[in-house]
């Protein structure tokens, strides 16, 4: 009996074990699913808000781009049984609407500025997953070349908008 004991707490620390690596897979692709969406509506608001033409083109740029790999996301996360999120998150909804109220140069500093940050958390984010093999890593692996494209161009229209250098 003793042998049975064993052998079914180490089944248990195996599901629970994979149940931690299931739940971060989850958290992972509902996160990158819900910053697409933001990142999409974002670049929608640079083409409406930007008074420089190069933030209005990365704005375009962010649209293309976000939601094919949103497209992306949303697969794996349906591959792995997740129903994935419908649009950002409430603290992204609360940034766009900040963002929104700004308009000209002002937006353009506050938009190149937010486009680092947030592409720096998600560099970080999606190279830790990377590392994984299943479906979320795949994807995570896939999309980063495009999200450190993304770092550069904000990085560069942030010099170019705000004059540091």
């Amino acid at each position: 009996m003793g042998r049975i004991a064993i052998i079914a707490a180490a089944l248990m620390l195996l599901a629970s074990g994979a149940d931690a690596q299931t739940r971060a897979t989850k958290k992972f692709l509902t996160k990158a699913i819900e910053g697409n969406y933001h990142e999409v509506q974002m670049g929608h608001l640079a083409q409406q808000n930007a008074q420089n033409e190069d933030v209005k083109s990365f704005g375009e740029t962010l649209v293309k781009d976000h939601s094919s790999a949103n497209d992306k996301a949303i697969e794996a996360a349906r591959s792995v049984g997740i129903t994935p999120p419908t649009g950002p998150n409430r603290r992204q909804k609360a940034d766009y609407d900040k963002m929104a109220k700004k308009k000209g140069a002002d937006f353009d500093r506050a938009f190149a500025k937010d486009m680092v940050k947030d592409h720096k958390q998600d560099i970080a984010a999606f190279k830790k997953e990377a590392k994984k093999k299943d479906a979320a890593g795949q994807f995570a692996e896939s999309t980063l070349p495009t999200l450190q494209k993304h770092l550069q161009m904000a990085q560069s229209l942030e010099k170019q908008v705000t004059g540091k250098h």
